[in-house]
């Protein structure tokens, strides 16, 4: 992987980190409410389902069945947006990571790096070559910088782009 391909990564990372810091709180204090957030808003306007159907040009009928499928989690982007739009909501979706993306790149990293030199140790072992504690550590950590300038990080079936081991 090329140095500025990294750099633009590792930028992107904490440019996207910075902007989710603050909506990790969002998903415990955005909860939907028991009957969806289309009906409480609606109910919280004092909208009667008749009107917001109206206002989306669908059947009484289409918005119950609208409201169910929000509740049962199944209804789309697109129906959600007209319903925000005639509530006259934003509707505001977003992928925000449980963690710092750059724990996360970490984290499969080491786990990548301990799977190759666990491989490898197993090996040395059997040899009567074993890795002590801190050997075996400032393996895996050297293994997990070079996972993290390699590409191929996320395809653990594919050693492939996998950084060559030392011995």
């Amino acid at each position: 992987m090329g140095l500025d391909r990294l750099r633009d990564q590792t930028r992107a990372r904490a440019a996207l980190d910075e902007r989710f810091e603050a909506w990790r709180q969002l998903p415990a204090q955005g909860r939907r409410p028991f009957g969806g957030w289309i009906r409480a808003i609606r109910e919280a306007l004092g909208m009667r389902a008749e009107d917001l159907a109206t206002r989306m040009g669908v059947s009484q009928s289409s918005l119950t069945r609208l409201e169910k499928s929000e509740r049962a989690g199944t209804i789309g982007l697109d129906a959600l947006t007209r319903a925000a739009d005639a509530l006259d909501c934003d509707l505001v979706y977003a992928l925000v990571p449980r963690r710092p993306l750059h724990e996360i790149v970490g984290d499969q990293a080491r786990h990548r790096a301990l799977q190759r030199v666990n491989r490898v140790a197993h090996t040395m072992a059997l040899e009567d070559q074993a890795l002590g504690g801190a050997k075996l550590e400032a393996r895996v950590k050297m293994m997990t910088d070079l996972y993290l300038q390699s590409p191929g990080l996320w395809n653990e079936g594919d050693d492939t782009n996998a950084p060559p081991s030392s011995s």
